[in-house]
Formats: structure tokens, C-alpha cells, sequence
């Protein structure tokens, strides 16, 4: 687990000098001290255009001068397990019933869903592979989606317990997924937003890039959009969203 914090005081803009406190953030969903929960899911640590977007966009915030503090939970290099029955077990029993053993087996889900709690944004650098998210974000999901910790069954269906954050998917794919008849093979930002809504969060914007097993572009215009985002928001202007 990494954690970073950035801070900056004051700064000007068009010509006047003002601090941080001054400048709306409604753009980007963040406020001051926003806690921002960056999750890298590619196995590939060297050339991950997924990697890459996510540095972009916390470059792009830290020029803009908001003061966040970021936690990094990487499941591309170190993924959960997935789950086994005496896991599942242990999730479905009291928390005053668990025995020791039990507390073990859930002790990293429960760190994972304290994570998420915490965190204000939830930033992902998700990579697409055969369609859809990673194994290793998909196991990740399995820890933190809870009966009674991130969501509970009501009289009128699932509810979510996490609202009131926001998410923003940096998505990467070899090929095109966007348009025309390939867009029906898209199964990874639709299952994020599926995902995410269970957990009560409907605040999810996407950034994607496609193509990438072709050329850059896809990705040049990905950080194209990241950078209008962040200028937008440091310009003041939150309606531009």
C-alpha cells in the first residue's frame, strides 16, 4: 500500500491570487483533502497504457493544485486470492460468532473494504483483457462487495451502502470496443458501472482508451480529455463538466 499527499497553498488564476480553498472542484468530484483510492489492475508494470492514463490524471490534478492524499492498491502485481468456501463462509457468519480462524480468512477483505470506505474518489486504471476486467479487479470486487458491509438486501431489492463518492474508470483496450459492431464485445466499462451502481455509487465517469495494440492515439486522446478535465476545473468554470 502507497500512500501519497500532495498540498499546495496558493496559486493564480488569470491574474489573481487565491488559495485553494477558493477554487470549486465540482468537476472532477473532489473537495479539499480528498482521499483518492487509485486501484492499477494490468499485470504489465513497464508499458500499461492503463498505467500510464492513471499517472497522467494525477499529474493533471496535481497541477491543477488540489490537496489530496492518494492510497495505492495494486491488484495487477499483487492480486487477491479468489475466493474459497471457508471464505465465503466466514463473510456469512456474525462478526461476534467468527472464530479466530475465521477472522483471518477475511482479514485482507475487511482492510479492502475499509479502504473503500475511506475513500472520497476511487480511481481505476483498468485494463481490458478477453472483453472484460481483469481477474485480479474481479477478485478484488468479490472482497469488498459484502452483504452487510457494502450493500444489504431490502424489502425492495439490493441497496448499496457506498454512496455519495464518485468513480472515475481510466480504461485501456487493444483493440476498438467503442463503436460499430466490436462496441457489443465491450464488457468491461458496463460491468464497472453494474458493479459500482451495487454498491450504491452512480457517480461514475469513463476515460477510455482504444486501439492500443495499433497505434497511440487512443491514448493520446484519453490524456487529451484528462487534460480538458483538470483545465476545466481550474478555471473555475464547475458547470463545463
Amino acid at each position: 500500500m502507497e500512500t501519497v499527499k500532495f498540498q499546495i497553498t496558493g496559486l493564480s488564476i488569470l491574474g489573481a491570487s487565491v488559495t485553494v480553498s477558493d477554487i470549486a472542484t465540482d468537476t472532477l468530484g473532489l473537495t479539499l483533502m480528498t482521499k483518492i483510492l487509485v486501484i492499477n489492475t494490468s499485470q504489465n508494470t513497464e508499458t500499461s497504457k492503463s498505467r500510464a492514463l492513471v499517472n497522467h490524471y494525477i499529474s493533471a490534478l496535481r497541477e491543477k493544485g488540489v490537496d489530496f492524499e492518494i492510497k495505492t492498491r495494486d491488484v495487477g502485481v499483487t492480486p487477491p486470492p479468489h475466493l474459497d468456501g471457508p471464505t465465503i463462509g466466514a463473510f456469512f457468519t456474525m462478526p461476534a460468532d467468527r472464530s479466530d480462524e475465521q477472522k483471518g480468512l477475511i482479514a485482507l477483505s475487511d482492510e479492502l473494504v475499509a479502504e473503500l470506505r475511506d475513500a472520497d474518489m476511487i480511481l481505476i486504471g483498468s485494463a481490458m483483457q478477453n472483453f472484460g476486467i481483469t481477474s485480479g479487479l474481479k477478485a478484488w470486487f468479490d472482497h469488498v462487495a459484502r452483504v452487510g458491509e457494502t450493500f444489504r438486501y431490502t424489502e425492495n431489492g439490493p441497496e448499496g451502502l457506498l454512496g455519495g463518492r464518485k468513480v472515475v474508470v481510466l480504461a485501456a483496450s487493444g483493440g476498438d470496443y467503442t463503436q460499430g459492431a466490436a462496441a457489443a464485445l465491450n464488457h468491461q466499462t458496463p460491468h464497472l458501472k453494474t458493479l459500482f451502481g451495487f454498491l450504491g455509487i452512480d457517480d461514475v465517469e469513463t476515460v477510455v482508451a482504444p486501439g492500443t495494440a495499433v497505434n497511440d492515439d487512443g491514448v493520446e486522446a484519453a490524456k487529451t480529455q484528462i487534460d480538458d478535465i483538470a483545465a476545466t476545473a481550474a478555471s473555475g468554470d464547475t458547470k463545463a463538466a
